[in-house]
């Protein structure tokens, strides 16, 4: 098997893998859900910087264009606002 991560000790990233295919389906289900957390967290902190003067609905609103794309974000949430 080739590694997947190049900055994981080889024993380490076997001892992941392992523990991942122990995991039930809730655990694994628990875990994306935590990464998406932290994904939404820390593009919404990239957003606050690049937006200082944004509103909490303007962030929301763009953060929708990054995890949907223009087009379906606008769909669904209408037209962006354009803040710089």
């Amino acid at each position: 098997m080739t590694a997947l991560y190049d900055d994981t000790h080889p024993k380490m990233e076997a001892l992941q893998i392992q523990l991942w295919r122990q995991a039930s389906p809730t655990q694994k289900m628990n875990m994306l859900a935590q990464l998406n957390a932290s994904v939404r967290t820390l593009a919404l902190t990239g957003l606050r910087a690049q937006y200082p003067q944004a509103t909490a609905e303007e962030l929301r609103r763009k953060l929708a264009s990054l995890l949907l794309g223009e087009e379906l974000a606008s769909k669904v949430y209408g037209e962006a606002t354009h803040v710089d």
